[in-house]
């Protein structure tokens, strides 16, 4: 007898009938002698709808508020399961994550976990019945409620596979697994049936949208295998797993595209030790995330500071930019560039074999495409492009290294 922890993404409980699809699953997964938790987010596009709702009243709702609202969309599903577990003749419970102490830090909108309480999980386990969980959601050490970024149904996931120690986390979703890159956009995209946590991590980082990065983050910090599959159907899916020595021969094993990033530079910096830390470090405390920095320095002992991010978080880091190029001095000011992209590859083989920067960017050049940043880690080659090129260089990337190709 195992604990396995499965969860359903919206597309998977958008109505009753799928509703009662995933009960099935559960009550499956039950039926074959195992303790079963089942982790649920909103129906549909309920989020998106709440959050509509929100801008009508107000066009930049606080957070705290926002998320107040949008924690009820899971608590509507996780009743919902509850309900029809038992008309399926088992015994289930629901909870919030507060129920659960699943406690995040103050961080509206894109909380973290900081822990969890597994003992009210493990009574009901114990008692026989399935338990069905909020994701998505926890509180604040206060008691408010948090959400944890798009995806974050995700993080819960894993979360409690890892605090469970659950044998396997199942990700039901609307697709059959992890692909080489997003097929909607590429249609010889392959499933990939192993694929490395650290790859996965790179990808999901880098635009892959079927895991949030810091789900993959849990995963390989506490080694809980992850199953990604699709809930209208019985194939295996992805695994996601530690890496093995028989992964690097494959080059590359994924390509992803990120398509609406901004660039952010600040110019006429001081030249000086300490700036780019007081940058960065008031960036960070607004929970802004960044990307691609680099830094030129002039003949004139300043400096140009760029860096991306997300079209989304531009709202936020406007305010944060401009009121640091002000303390910075007169000569100081910020830029914006939006309409980017960025296209990526990524595999563990990198480690071992050369030439994989030079082919990507060959591809890219000879398709007549500019690359205005590079960035690389001994696993991803990343390049800024123009937003409109992006669907066509990430078809261009996944067909030079023949990704739809088996290895």
């Amino acid at each position: 007898m195992g604990l396995i922890v499965q969860k359903f993404g919206g597309t998977s409980v958008a109505d009753t009938r799928r509703i009662h699809s995933a009960a099935r699953r559960a009550v499956a997964a039950k039926t074959r002698g195992n303790e079963v938790v089942v982790v649920v987010s909103a129906m549909g596009n309920t989020t998106d709808d709440l959050i509509a709702l929100a801008r009508q009243v107000c066009e930049n709702p606080p957070k705290r508020e926002l998320d107040q609202l949008l924690a009820t969309g899971e608590q509507v599903t996780i009743a919902l399961m509850a309900m029809a577990l038992h008309d399926q003749g088992h015994e289930a419970i629901s909870f919030t994550g507060g129920q659960i102490g699943l406690v995040t830090d103050n961080a509206f909108s894109k909380a973290r976990i900081q822990s969890i309480n597994k003992q009210r999980i493990f009574e009901q386990l114990e008692a026989g019945r399935i338990v069905i969980v909020a994701g998505f959601q926890g509180v604040t050490p206060e008691g408010d409620y948090t959400t944890l970024g798009r995806g974050g149904s995700n993080a819960t996931l894993v979360a409690l596979g890892a605090v469970l120690q659950a044998d396997v986390c199942e990700n039901y979703t609307d697709v059959d697994g992890i692909f080489t890159a997003d097929p909607r956009i590429v249609k010889n995209a392959r499933k990939i049936d192993r694929i490395s946590y650290d790859e996965m991590l790179e990808l999901s980082g880098l635009g892959a949208s079927v895991l949030q990065t810091r789900a993959v983050e849990f995963a390989k910090k506490y080694n809980v295998p992850l199953h990604v599959r699709n809930s209208q159907n019985d194939s295996e899916g992805t695994w996601i797993v530690a890496e093995t020595p028989n992964m690097e021969h494959i080059v590359v094993s994924g390509a992803a595209l990120k398509k609406d990033l901004t660039r952010v530079t600040i110019k006429n910096v001081p030249d000086r030790p300490g700036i780019a830390a007081k940058i960065f470090g008031d960036i960070a405390a607004a929970n802004i995330v960044v990307d691609d920095i680099i830094q030129n320095v002039m003949d004139d002992n300043t400096a140009n500071i760029s860096f991306t991010v997300e079209h989304g978080d531009l709202h936020d880091i406007k305010p944060v930019v401009e009121r640091i190029a002000r303390e910075l001095g007169p000569k100081a000011h910020a830029t914006y560039q939006g309409d980017l992209a960025k296209v990526s590859a990524v595999g563990v083989g990198m480690r071992v074999h050369t030439g994989v920067a030079q082919h990507m960017f060959k591809t890219l050049a000879d398709a007549r495409i500019n690359i205005q940043n590079i960035t690389t880690s001994e696993i991803k080659i990343s390049c800024i492009i123009n937003k409109d090129d992006g669907p066509r260089a990430l078809q261009l990337v996944h067909d030079a290294f023949e990704l739809d190709k088996s290895k």
